[in-house]
């Protein structure tokens, strides 16, 4: 069930004085699980696998196979990604399979002669690709914390692959967006084009090399994708388009478990990603610093409301952009930058009434940057109460545009992520400091914000996001929906959303998010307004007493289904 085909019911959003919008949506509901992802066929997976006696964990695995087979675009085998785990036992994890720079990467390989960033050199080909880490994300998740077998837990997406699924409107419109740059590599256009003519709605997409790779996983775990044949195929893809990548690069790679990131807020366990994602802790500092205002007195949408929001935002994105890195490589003032007492001093330091000049706020790093928006989200809860929330990636759509000749899957651009020069922006506007510059080995920083909120130590909300840098905000503003403003989970996706990253100085919003009053009242406050099309699309799991409530946000193709 696509997201603009979903019906039956009639969300009337008045929320305060403030909001009004009418907008159709229907939630799905299940007692003994719930799956939300971005694509209606990864969503049926991750149920059957549920249904066959899998846990939570299974099911992300399956899913996550599955997206790098039906959705392309952002499901990936070539790129990496960000898991948060809850057990029914009451232990949390936090898996990071972001990729690393190859050990041929250098501080300044997207410099000129003169010392200026060459402008998209991070983005396209084989110079902009990190060494892969999602497969080995699921395998360590699977492995760890799974109950099936793994052959069982890749047999649909090795299926789909084998026998093809059939291409809808949305990878056709993708498909059709990209056209430009597939045709600059030979690879890509013979997996994704018929006598030059890419896969249109329809048609069935059969992947066999695909197929093969998966089957390789399947039967020999880590090693079918970190030795043998499938790390020469990519240093050779990676390398003949300019790369630096080696076959050693991507046998040395390894996930890494660890304690996902804690905070409190109005009597919620707040649990994300710690570095090298910056979610996080941005969400964290944000939470910390609006625990201190009565959001709910001033409600949804009212420009008090907003005003305190925008500048949680502006401080925390600061914060990120000057501290936050990679912290096996660098020292990150963590415990300053979550601690509540550091967030009671910039909730002191927000005039109530005017919006805080983002130059006031290290202004050695005010650079103009520009945007972008990517990446692909699912949430997964169990009738036993595993749950888990997975952000994963290529960066842009199709990351680097370029499909590994004799594996069939893409790589991914996420050396953009890095700062390829302190103060200089990457394609989200995202300006990093010497804490995310290029080092070999090193994880570069990131936006995903995988994160579920538990109550009583069990999960109550698990979401997440794509959306580059509108990921935490989007995140941000989902869970206040629900904890302060009490909606119910469909009308906290519907809601519109505002973006505000510190740089550059202006505040982003949807069609429906600020009604004239409030925008006349924010102008008066000093802010810059610019209007823009959707802000990220979560895919959110709310545990009732009832039992579970799914939705998938109708901004994205994405479904949810439970059982």
């Amino acid at each position: 069930m696509r997201a603009f085909a979903k019906a039956s019911l009639i969300l009337i959003l008045s929320v305060g004085t403030s909001f009004s919008q009418i907008s159709v949506l229907k939630p799905a509901f299940g007692t003994h699980g719930m799956v939300s992802t971005s694509d209606s066929i990864a969503t049926a997976v991750g149920v059957k696998i549920l249904k066959e006696g899998g846990n939570a964990v299974d099911a992300a695995v399956a899913v996550g196979f599955t997206l790098a087979v039906v959705y392309p675009q952002a499901g990936n085998l070539g790129g990496g990604g960000y898991y948060i785990i809850h057990l029914k036992d009451g232990k949390n994890y936090a898996i990071d399979a972001r990729e690393t720079a190859p050990a041929a990467a250098s501080r300044n390989m997207y410099l000129d002669k003169a010392g200026n960033v060459i402008p998209g050199k991070s983005l396209l080909g084989g110079l902009s690709v990190g060494v892969p880490g999602n497969v080995d994300g699921l395998l360590t998740a699977q492995k760890r914390f799974g109950r099936l077998p793994l052959p069982k837990v890749m047999e649909p997406a090795i299926e789909l692959a084998e026998n093809g699924f059939i291409v809808d409107e949305h990878l056709q419109e993708v498909f059709h967006h990209a056209q430009k740059e597939f045709g600059k590599f030979p690879s890509t256009m013979k997996y994704f084009s018929r006598n030059g003519k890419l896969y249109s709605k329809g048609e069935r997409l059969v992947q066999k090399d695909l197929a093969n790779v998966l089957v390789k996983i399947a039967d020999e775990g880590r090693d079918g994708f970190y030795k043998g044949e499938i790390p020469g195929l990519i240093a050779k893809q990676d390398q003949a388009t300019g790369g630096v990548i080696t076959a050693e690069d991507v046998e040395d790679y390894h996930a890494i478990v660890k304690e996902p990131l804690m905070v409190s807020y109005h009597g919620y366990e707040v649990m994300s990603m710690p570095p090298s994602s910056s979610g996080g802790v941005c969400l964290a500092e944000m939470l910390n610093i609006l625990e201190h205002f009565n959001l709910q007195r001033y409600g949804y949408g009212a420009s008090q409301t907003l005003h305190y929001e925008i500048e949680a935002m502006r401080h925390a994105f600061a914060d990120r952009d000057k501290y936050l890195g990679d912290v096996s490589f660098v020292s990150v003032p963590l415990k300053r930058l979550l601690s509540k007492a550091y967030a009671d001093t910039i909730a002191r330091e927000i005039d109530p009434f005017s919006a805080t000049p983002s130059i006031d706020i290290y202004p050695e790093l005010i650079h103009p940057p520009h945007e972008g928006t990517h990446t692909t989200h699912y949430s997964i809860i169990d009738k036993e109460g595993n749950a888990v929330s997975v952000t994963t990636t290529l960066n842009s759509y199709f990351g680097s545009m370029e499909v590994v000749d004799g594996a069939g899957f893409f790589l991914n651009n996420e050396m953009d992520d890095f700062s390829a020069k302190p103060g200089t922006p990457n394609q989200f506007g995202a300006i990093g400091a010497e804490a995310n510059s290029i080092e070999p080995g090193k994880r570069m920083l990131s936006s995903m914000t995988p994160t579920m909120v538990l109550r009583d130590g069990k999960p109550y909300l698990i979401l997440g996001s794509p959306g580059g840098t509108t990921i935490i905000n989007a995140v941000l503003e989902v869970m206040l929906n629900i904890i302060d403003f009490h909606m119910p989970l469909a009308r906290a996706e519907m809601a519109p959303r505002i973006h505000q990253q510190w740089v550059p100085d202006v505040v982003y919003y949807e069609p429906g998010a600020l009604v004239y009053d409030v925008r006349q009242s924010m102008i008066s406050r000093g802010y810059k307004l610019v209007p823009r099309e959707a802000i990220g699309e979560v895919q959110a799991i709310l545990v009732t007493p009832e039992g579970y409530e799914g939705v998938a946000d109708p901004r994205g193709p994405g479904d949810a289904e439970g059982y």
